[in-house]
């Protein structure tokens, strides 16, 4: 019986050895073979003493399996590892005490084949007077899209890690925008009459793809795309806007990452997106079934769990660690450069739970921040749901400072473009009911994902100023697309991200000037510059009370009252004039005594409480009552 017993152990360790050697030969032991700990990036990779919550530190490296994390700094304290199976990343939290100080923080791995060391700078915060403000009533937002703006440095047009992804004569390349560029042309923005630049995703995007000039598709999210600059420029763009008195707004990205992404090949933890590279959902399901309290989780479930596009990793929002890196993150690009406000990309693709966690803890470190979430919608319905400020059916108050008024959009460009009925303008309006903070909806005529305006069919000069001066004297804060305070031209996506004219070299005319624009584009500008100089002085076009006064087919009047003033607006979208008579009685200027032109407007008379006035066609006109 001993001899039997003998002869199976044998059995049993050559069994064993035979099978670690076709593991061996299968490939599996390179990827974990015995060898010293490699620390190669640390996220996040800095912190600020006394900022909440303690850093959640995410190590990547290599030969990181079972690693212990150590540090000896006065007042932290490692309260947590947890390494990943694959020995490439380590979750660290750190712990720190009220009273510790600024400094550089070592941090020791060890293993049982050796050790690294990893330092961990530890700054002051930054001071919040001047920074971080948020939005208030008497902002104009200003969109650009850095890599179309202005090539303030041609060194880094063609960086070395990028090659062949430069190339201004392909629509979808980079073509040599920057951070530079925009703070060289501040003072064209100020003398525009803008107050707030939105700018799109700066992050580090795929260094192999020339299609990611967008900033759409992050593989890094803690470094600054290289064409665009550095760190160190984005921090002297916004102190230098702040300078100008402009604050400035920056895209995230915290639904997906790009395809490239190195957590797409190797996650960090199981399930830090929803679904593998090799097996996801697609968002298809249209975001009206989010709002659906009746709606079953097999509706709506691919829009919050699907990959955008079929194509971009979905960041799974519900795992803490996913939860807690993206907080982190946003915390990080405020505190690091004392931006103002957030524009939230995707907003609805996001489950609420995240929203409102997320909301809590930004409002808390920065109390006069602000975020705008995009809800791609024509119906206030729907977008209103979204809007924070009120718990909707399931409990949650997202949190949101306000989201972009697409119902709004819509209806400008049906009413002023194609002729619809002027009383979609205030049929929008009346649903402002469903929002806790109307005044604070971002209006706009164009942005970055639809054709310009002016390339629409039917637009003319004319049809843009109008539209122009409706969004600049209606409730809300407005949003501006680069270029089409000129008409800039442009179709569908990539088409209506051309180059502004003047900001690249070779340029054969610069339109940041009145010397280099057309008659045209000098005339437009000179109209938006008008209604923009009209807003700063006038209080009750900032955030006075919309009032509705008439509407038919083709005009719509209304009236903006607040600080000690009532103004009369009324729009024309007819060819000829509009020869109106508005009953004033139980409306807020019922008293008024007279008409007094203001902008774009012709005498006008008071008789008998009706209001009589001539506007030309095409035209808004704008009264001050008396």
């Amino acid at each position: 019986m001993r001899i039997v017993h003998t002869m199976r152990r044998r059995a049993d360790s050559m069994l064993r050895f035979v099978l670690f050697l076709c593991w061996c030969l299968s490939g599996a032991w390179p990827a974990l073979a015995a060898g010293e700990p490699r620390a190669q990036k640390l996220e996040p990779p800095n912190w600020w003493v006394g900022l909440k919550p303690d850093p959640m530190l995410l190590l990547t490296g290599e030969n990181l399996t079972g690693a212990r994390v150590t540090v000896t700094y006065p007042g932290v304290e490692v309260s947590k590892t947890e390494a990943a199976p694959s020995g490439r990343y380590v979750f660290i939290w750190l712990q720190m005490a009220p009273q510790t100080q600024s400094g550089q923080v070592t941090l020791t791995l060890r293993t049982a084949d050796g050790s690294t060391a990893v330092e961990f700078p530890l700054l002051p915060r930054r001071p919040q007077q001047g920074n971080f403000q948020g939005l208030s009533a008497g902002d104009v937002i200003y969109l650009i899209m850095p890599d179309r703006f202005a090539d303030g440095d041609p060194s880094n047009d063609a960086p070395a890690q990028s090659p062949g992804t430069y190339d201004r004569s392909k629509p979808r390349a980079y073509h040599g925008g920057d951070l530079r560029g925009i703070r060289d042309h501040l003072p064209y923005l100020r003398e525009l009459g803008v107050t707030t630049l939105w700018l799109n995703p700066i992050y580090d995007n795929d260094n192999a793809s020339p299609q990611d000039y967008h900033g759409y598709g992050p593989v890094d999210y803690y470094a600054v795309d290289e064409h665009l600059g550095s760190l160190k420029k984005f921090q002297e763009l916004v102190a230098a806007a702040h300078a100008h008195g402009i604050k400035i707004f920056l895209d995230q990205v915290l639904n997906h990452t790009g395809p490239r992404h190195p957590w797409a090949k190797a996650m960090p933890q199981e399930h830090w997106f929803h679904g593998t590279p090799e097996q996801h959902l697609t968002a298809r399901a249209p975001i009206d079934h989010l709002t659906d309290m009746h709606a079953v989780p097999l509706l709506w479930r691919d829009l919050v769990e699907g990959w955008f596009a079929g194509l971009l990793p979905d960041l799974n929002q519900e795992n803490p660690r996913v939860a807690q890196y993206l907080l982190q993150n946003s915390l990080w690009w405020a505190e690091q450069t004392g931006l103002d406000g957030y524009r939230l990309d995707t907003y609805p693709y996001i489950a609420r739970p995240f929203w409102s966690d997320w909301h809590r803890a930004l409002f808390a470190t920065y109390p006069q921040f602000a975020t705008i979430g995009e809800v791609f919608h024509a119906d206030p319905t729907v977008t209103a749901f979204f809007a924070g400020g009120r718990a909707q059916f399931d409990g949650i108050d997202s949190g949101v400072t306000t989201v972009f008024d697409f119902p709004f959009f819509f209806a400008l460009r049906n009413v002023v473009l194609r002729g619809a009925p002027a009383r979609q303008l205030p049929e929008v309006l009346q649903r402002d009911w469903l929002y806790a903070r109307p005044e604070k909806l971002v209006t706009f005529l164009g942005n970055h994902d639809v054709k310009r305006f002016i390339s629409e069919p039917g637009a003319t000069k004319e049809k843009l100023k109008l539209a122009f001066s409706l969004l600049l004297t209606v409730r809300g804060i407005p949003q501006l697309y680069a270029g089409d305070e000129l008409g800039m031209q442009g179709g569908d996506d990539p088409d209506n991200r051309r180059d502004f004219p003047g900001g690249f070299p070779g340029d054969p005319r610069n339109a940041f000037t009145a010397q280099g624009r057309t008659p045209d584009e000098q005339e437009i500008f000179s109209h938006v510059q008008a209604l923009l100089r009209l807003r700063r002085e006038h209080p009750a076009l900032r955030g006075g009370r919309h009032w509705h006064l008439a509407w038919d087919q083709s005009f719509y009047a209304f009236v903006r009252e607040g600080a000690g003033e009532r103004l009369l607006v009324v729009l024309n979208n007819a060819d000829q004039p509009a020869k109106l008579r508005l009953n004033l009685n139980d409306t807020p200027i019922a008293s008024a005594q007279a008409l007094e032109p203001l902008f774009s407007a012709q005498p006008a008379a008071i008789r008998a409480a009706y209001a009589e006035v001539v506007v030309a066609g095409r035209n808004l006109a704008i009264y001050t009552v008396k």
